[in-house]
């Protein structure tokens, strides 16, 4: 019943926003700001998306390379699949394309495909997150270091937790053991804690820069505009409920942190919307171009015995 009501909820924001476009100019002002950026700025924008597809990429070769003996391109058309799939299938169901390809490919277990998504997806809240205490409008500096505190607390916190809890080893029940195999499999994603926050951290950081560059060119801003737009719309896909492939919280995260920096929450949600059809179209393209020239793995079967 709760998955009905956030579909619900999802399918109700994506149509309001579909009307607010259909209720005057809104779609061509959007398609005018993308045609009317310089090339240069597009360029530069997609070079960043690039490797920030690269980063992520690297960070999922690095976390199951030695397991599987897989190369970087395996894991690069992997991850340009899985960024495509998210981008355009709907409540989120393209995240479902991780560890089903991890299974089928490199017959990584589902149990640890599915915890290291998770993992993956933890970092990556965290660190959209603490980037988010620095923009946020109106916060005291004290603060502002207690959520930055908060967070690098919870991120040290769960990867000693999946390390030293072996009582759940020998604890009886079906709960007890289903919880000792997510603990397992969090504690070998955190195995190389520190080299995947580096991959993290740097991904976010070429990720963010490129669009806050676009933002600050769609609205003619200060790059710090841009930035607290950036992470608007990244925060906003932390949300329990989002639209339909993102279409509609996502341009309403990007206007709202935007507003306190002067800018009208109509002209955000246009600037906002511009960045996400440009977001979808690199997804696509690199997706498309991953599937069309780098290698696809042979299905291999994997170790917890289930069918790839």
């Amino acid at each position: 019943m709760k998955t009905w009501l956030k579909r619900g909820a999802a399918l109700l924001i994506t149509l309001a926003l579909l009307g607010w476009i259909a209720s005057g100019a809104h779609w061509r002002s959007v398609i005018d700001k993308l045609l009317g950026l310089d090339a240069l700025a597009l360029l530069l924008a997609l070079a960043a998306f690039a490797a920030s597809y690269l980063l992520r990429a690297a960070r999922v070769h690095d976390e199951f390379a030695a397991e599987t003996g897989a190369g970087f391109a395996a894991f690069l058309r992997l991850t340009l699949l899985h960024n495509a799939s998210i981008n355009v299938l709907p409540f989120r169901s393209g995240e479902a394309t991780f560890p089903l390809l991890l299974n089928r490919w490199f017959g990584v277990p589902t149990t640890r495909a599915v915890v290291a998504l998770l993992w993956l997806r933890i970092q990556d809240a965290f660190v959209v997150l603490a980037l988010a205490a620095f923009v946020w409008p109106g916060l005291h500096w004290l603060l502002r270091l207690g959520w930055i505190g908060m967070v690098a607390i919870a991120a040290w916190a769960i990867p000693v937790w999946a390390r030293r809890h072996p009582e759940l080893e020998i604890q009886a029940g079906r709960f007890a053991a289903t919880v000792h195999r997510i603990r397992a499999a969090l504690a070998e994603s955190t195995r190389r804690n520190t080299r995947s926050w580096i991959w993290t951290i740097a991904n976010w950081s070429v990720k963010l820069a490129a669009q806050a560059w676009l933002l600050a060119a769609l609205l003619g801003s200060q790059l710090a505009t841009g930035l607290a737009g950036a992470l608007g719309v990244e925060l906003a896909a932390i949300l329990p409920i989002q639209g339909v492939a993102g279409f509609g919280t996502y341009e309403a995260g990007g206007a709202a942190l935007l507003a306190p920096h002067g800018v009208p929450f109509a002209t955000g949600l246009n600037a906002a919307l511009a960045l996400h059809l440009f977001v979808i179209a690199a997804a696509l393209v690199a997706g498309g171009l991953g599937a069309a020239l780098l290698p696809a793995p042979k299905p291999r079967q994997s170790s917890d015995g289930s069918s790839s």
